[in-house]
């Protein structure tokens, strides 16, 4: 008798999996069965279930560079482009080159990635792409501007390729908007004295986007309190940005980039 052939796993890609968010897209995806590679500037530390390439972002030479490893790699089941870096404090005070460097990997690289993949056929048909974008999405964000400004630009990307994507390449997109996590990038960011505890654990967010995304949705915002601030944020966003400078701006007593 004849050995059955068996089947590899299908592929997932997380960026910014070494840690925060990107860890808990990483874990989740692992458990469900998935072969993960993970991009990272940061080693991931021991026993990370993907397979971790390393990679700047901010870098466009390695950007490029890894689009070409990457397709060799694919095709892709599902690709959560969630790797992002903030900047905060009066934007004066922030050199240019950090802003450069946020709008580089918050913006710039995934949508080079997902050009890339695209244009290489290592997007699976019927793959779920995730952008992590943010609850700045949908107000200012007094003391993180060039932030607001690179995730805004990433959804309002992700929403104008999400018809295209799925004609062309049977390809589902979705944005997720997160508000504040339980994180040590977003407890670096935050005012003197902000609670930590009432901010969302990262694995609970990735398990909200993902099933949202599994779904379909085009915009996730897990959480019933990201989904009033969206909503509100919306209607009122001057007002909204009113209360974000009152809590964020006004209480920063550093800048951090």
């Amino acid at each position: 008798m004849g050995r059955e052939a068996v089947s590899a796993p299908p592929n997932a890609l997380v960026t910014g999996a070494s840690a925060g968010l990107g860890r808990a897209f990483a874990e989740r995806l692992a458990a469900d069965g998935f072969a993960v590679t993970g991009i990272d500037r940061d080693a991931p530390g021991a026993d990370p279930p993907f397979d971790h390439v390393r990679c700047d972002l901010a870098d466009p030479g390695a950007v490029d560079a890894l689009v070409g490893e990457l397709a060799a790699r694919g095709p892709f089941n599902w690709v959560v482009l969630n790797a992002g870096i903030s900047a905060t404090g009066p934007f004066e005070m922030i050199p240019p080159g950090a802003h450069a460097r946020l709008l580089a990997i918050n913006t710039e690289a995934p949508i080079v990635l997902t050009a890339g993949l695209a244009a290489a056929g290592a997007l699976a048909p019927g793959a779920r792409l995730v952008f992590v974008s943010s609850l700045s999405h949908f107000t200012g964000y007094p003391g993180a501007a060039s932030y607001g400004a690179s995730k805004d630009a990433l959804a309002v990307y992700a929403k104008s390729i999400r018809a295209p994507f799925k004609k062309a390449y049977g390809v589902s997109v979705s944005v997720a908007c997160p508000g504040p996590l339980r994180t040590d990038h977003a407890a670096r960011h935050a005012p003197e004295g902000a609670d930590a505890e009432k901010r969302m654990p990262p694995y609970e967010a990735a398990r909200r986007i993902l099933a949202g995304a599994q779904r379909g949705k085009a915009m996730i915002t897990p959480g019933a309190g990201a989904t009033v601030f969206a909503f509100i944020g919306g209607l009122a966003p001057g007002p909204v940005t009113s209360v974000m400078k009152r809590i964020i701006y006004d209480k920063l007593d550093r800048s951090v980039f």
